[in-house]
């Protein structure tokens, strides 16, 4: 069992989980970058929105990887061609100034 304190955000907690402490520092870290990416692009200011987003484009990520898994598996080989992923920035990079303005 691991033990992670976090400190990010705004807020600062400790948890613990049945993943030892390095893995859950990885994990940390990869949460923290996508989360400066997000702060750096000057769209999103609050640190709760940053998190929602940031929360988005991980789900984004692995629902890709699970799709990608399922697509290899049935046979059919599934790839993003690099116009398709400048297509999901650009509307992923649109939805975070739309929930900006909402906001």
């Amino acid at each position: 069992m691991g033990t992670l304190s976090i400190n990010t955000l705004g807020t600062a907690f400790t948890i613990q989980a049945g993943e030892d402490t390095e893995y859950l520092a990885k994990l940390l870290g990869y949460f923290e970058r996508i989360s400066n990416q997000i702060k750096d692009s000057g769209i999103l200011k609050d640190n709760t929105q940053i998190a929602i987003m940031s929360g988005i484009m991980l789900c984004d990520e692995l629902y890709k990887e699970k799709s990608r898994k399922i697509s290899a598996e049935n046979g059919v080989i599934s790839e993003f061609d690099l116009e398709a992923e400048e297509e999901l920035e650009r509307r992923t990079q649109e939805m975070i100034r739309k929930i900006d303005q909402v906001l």
